[in-house]
């Protein structure tokens, strides 16, 4: 998006504190209600749905940063794997693949059900628990969307098959729900900034890059320790060090800072465009990582994919979404290192102004680089390296759509468009890129099918 002011900024988190939406964010969750029609749900549909109206409480919930809403999609997609893979065969569990994940609770033996309805019980359960926090209108949302399809999905089935698969779907949500309470992230305070932090005071490390009285610490500064889903930790993925910091001109340091004030002066209008298209700032968008969901999602329209595939695609994602963040988080943090606004107003130009919003929390690797990197290779496994689409995912939001011959072209995309927006050096997005597609190797890599 294009860069707010600070006290358009300000009064974003204000909103959002308050249990308010933003840029009729209220107005959208009630329309994803509203829009479904009243004949019974494919499965498919149901998974979709859902999904929908989750993308739309990303932007009405105030905890929900990037990290967070990385993790509720973890957490949500693995809930609709694991309902349908207890009860059809050639699926396979995720129980003993995921850190910490044990084995499902076993449906009755003889008693059929009803796929529709379980998939419903289970991500309605789950969407309730894990925007517990949304606003009124958010709730209201859930509140209708768990009405409608429920009678949706009960209408001209049959009555005990319904029973058995509410039944099933709930007590696998209840299964994860308990499990996800372990994982480091249940609880963020604060809206994830922390209450007490020692700042580094050697030069090249952060330091808040706006006035916003919150923001003088770092965002989830222990989000890098949280347990991971498919690889082994947060380490397992590690990459070198930045460049030496530096303000001698000439130096590697110095010019990546050189490139980040130059691009940002000569910046074309697809350059801009680019930075615009990929902004997904909290609150004003489904995040970074909903972006990535959206693709998917979109994907799965175009092509009608059937139900499993889908939550397939979507667990796989998830998952590794949620590994880049914690990835991501736990070099940041080790790295520590300082933000381009910072160090090209004290060294090359006090009245440098990047384009957009520089988030709160260190510069070193990207995250929307990590991420991507991530989503490219769970995406490429199941699609294929030349996998032509087009994302509309700003579309409501007066963005055009882009078109891309790739996932790694939207993901290569992705990371340069923080370059052109001013808020990182080449080597965070270049290197942010290689860890996040270590990371989503491992996510590519699970067992989901028997066959």
């Amino acid at each position: 998006m294009a860069k707010l002011s600070r006290r358009q900024f300000a009064s974003g988190l204000l909103a959002a504190a308050a249990g308010m939406g933003v840029a009729g964010q209220p107005d959208n969750l009630m329309a994803a209600v509203r829009a479904q029609a009243d004949d019974r749900l494919a499965a498919r549909d149901v998974i979709l749905t859902w999904y929908r109206l989750v993308l739309e409480l990303v932007r009405h919930t105030p905890t929900y940063s990037p990290p967070v809403a990385s993790r509720a999609f973890a957490y949500l997609g693995v809930t609709g794997w694991e309902a349908l893979a207890g009860t059809t065969p050639g699926l396979v569990s995720l129980a003993g693949q995921l850190n910490g994940l044990t084995a499902m609770p076993v449906p009755d033996a003889g008693v059929a059900c009803d796929e529709t309805a379980m998939l419903n019980a289970a991500l309605a359960t789950a969407v309730a628990q894990f925007f517990s926090n949304t606003g009124p209108t958010g709730q209201r949302a859930i509140r209708k969307m768990t009405e409608r399809l429920t009678a949706q999905a009960a209408r001209g089935a049959d009555a005990g098959s319904v029973a058995a698969g509410v039944t099933r779907g709930k007590a696998v949500s209840a299964h994860i729900l308990a499990w996800s309470m372990t994982d480091g992230g249940a609880v963020v305070e604060n809206m994830g900034f922390p209450l007490a932090y020692t700042l580094s005071r050697e030069p090249g490390h952060w330091v808040p890059t706006n006035l916003v009285q919150q923001q003088q610490l770092p965002l989830l500064p222990g989000w890098g320790s949280n347990r991971t889903f498919a690889m082994p930790s947060g380490t397992s993925c590690g990459l070198p060090p930045p460049p030496a910091y530096s303000e001698a001109p000439g130096s590697a340091f110095y010019r990546e800072a050189e490139e980040v004030r130059d691009a940002v002066a000569r910046l074309t209008p697809e350059q801009r465009a680019i930075a615009r298209f990929w902004s997904d700032d909290p609150m004003l968008s489904p995040t970074p990582p909903g972006h990535w969901l959206s693709i998917a999602m979109q994907i799965a329209d175009r092509d009608r994919i059937d139900a499993i595939t889908i939550c397939e695609v979507l667990t796989r994602l998830g998952i590794t979404l949620a590994d880049a963040f914690i990835g991501c988080w736990d070099a940041k943090y080790r790295y520590d290192l300082i933000r381009p606004i910072t160090y090209i107003r004290k060294v090359m130009d006090p009245s440098f102004e990047p384009i957009l919003n520089t988030p709160p929390f260190p510069e070193y690797p990207s995250g929307h680089s990590t991420q991507s990197g991530a989503a490219e290779t769970v995406l490429t496994r199941v699609f294929g390296e030349s996998f032509v689409f087009e994302d509309a995912t700003h579309a409501a939001d007066g963005i055009p759509p882009r078109r891309f011959v790739s996932f790694k072209a939207a993901a290569e995309e992705a990371g340069i468009s923080r370059l052109y927006g001013g808020i990182h050096f080449r080597s965070a997005i270049e290197r942010g890129l290689e860890q996040g597609r270590c990371i989503g190797a491992h996510a590519a890599a699970l067992k989901m099918r028997a066959a």
